[in-house]
Order: structure tokens, then C-alpha cells, then sequence
């Protein structure tokens, strides 16, 4: 057998089973989102629990572990509306986001929306003034919102080190979100 050939075979391999962990990444996350945007209020323990169980295999803790999970509620603010208000400064003709929950370990990666400054969010993830707060825009450039209407994201990260390829890839993992 030759070199090139044994690369090759390896590197199938490692794309192969990186791509069933993506597959389960995405389960995840539509999971996830699915049950936010039915309401299920994933501030509360019990819930949290349920989408830990959900994605056993794959390490997810409540805080910590191998996973982390946004679930992220946004709307857009018009000009309009701040001025209605009497806003200003305000976060006019921008998406925000309105509340973030977190499940997992953020530290392996933030999200890709935007994170609101965290003394802004509270027990039940809403995010306070978010109508001025810069912190709160998010970076949406794949929807297009009108006033008063929402979206909800969620975000999934899980690390892959077992299949990084050592002077190739290192590092990986699987990021998906799911927009509803």
C-alpha cells in the first residue's frame, strides 16, 4: 500500500465521522431552537435538563461541559419606533437581540450573532434596554426583520479534537444554527 493512499483513506475517515458529529450537532440545535420558540422556557433547571439529556453523547452540561448552546429571541427597531419613544441614543434600523439564553460552556465559543454585555440579562435571559444598549445589536446580515416582527436563533458549538488530523487540522468543531 502506498503513502498517498493511507493519507487519503484517513482523511476520508476523518471527514466521514466529522460529518456524523455535524449531523448531531444540527439534530441539536433544531431541538433546541424548536423547543424555544414553542416556549419552552429554558431559564428554568428542569429544561435546561432536558436538552442536557437530549445531546448526552455529546457532553452538554447545564454550565460547563463539552458543548455550549445560545438560544437568542431578536427583533428590529426602527426609526420610527425610537422616535415614538423619545428615544436617543437608540439602536434605530438595527436587529437586537431581545433575550439570550445559555446553555453549556461558553467559553469554547461565543456567538456569532452578537453577546450582550451580561450584566444586562437577566434571571429569565431578557435583555434589559435593549433598545439603546450597543451590546444588544446583532449581526443578522442572512434576515431581514420589520418592525415589531422576531426571530429566533439558536447556536450550537461542539468541539471535535478527536478528529483533528495533527499538521492539518486541529482545533475543529461543529458550529450550526437554526433560524425560526
Amino acid at each position: 500500500m502506498s503513502w498517498p493512499l493511507l493519507f487519503m483513506l484517513l482523511g476520508v475517515s476523518v471527514v466521514g465521522f466529522n460529518l456524523g458529529r455535524n449531523i448531531q450537532v444540527s439534530q441539536i440545535c433544531r431541538d433546541a431552537g424548536s423547543m424555544y420558540v414553542r416556549g419552552v422556557d429554558f431559564s428554568k433547571d428542569s429544561n435546561k435538563d432536558i436538552l442536557v439529556r437530549l445531546s448526552n453523547p455529546m457532553g452538554l452540561q447545564k454550565t460547563g461541559g463539552n458543548g455550549v448552546v445560545y438560544l437568542s429571541k431578536i427583533t428590529y427597531i426602527s426609526q420610527s419606533r425610537c422616535t415614538a419613544l423619545g428615544l436617543n441614543p437608540c439602536n434605530a434600523n438595527q436587529h437586537v437581540i431581545m433575550q439570550r439564553l445559555v446553555i453549556g460552556n461558553t467559553s469554547l465559543k461565543s456567538s456569532e450573532i452578537g453577546t450582550p454585555n451580561s450584566n444586562l440579562i437577566d434571571s429569565k435571559g431578557l435583555v434589559t434596554d435593549y433598545y439603546r444598549e450597543p451590546s444588544a445589536v446583532a449581526n443578522v446580515p442572512f434576515i431581514s426583520l420589520a418592525d415589531g416582527e422576531f426571530a429566533y436563533i439558536a447556536e450550537t458549538y461542539f468541539p471535535s479534537p478527536d478528529f483533528d488530523l495533527v499538521g492539518y487540522r486541529v482545533g475543529t468543531g461543529n458550529y450550526t444554527r437554526s433560524l425560526f
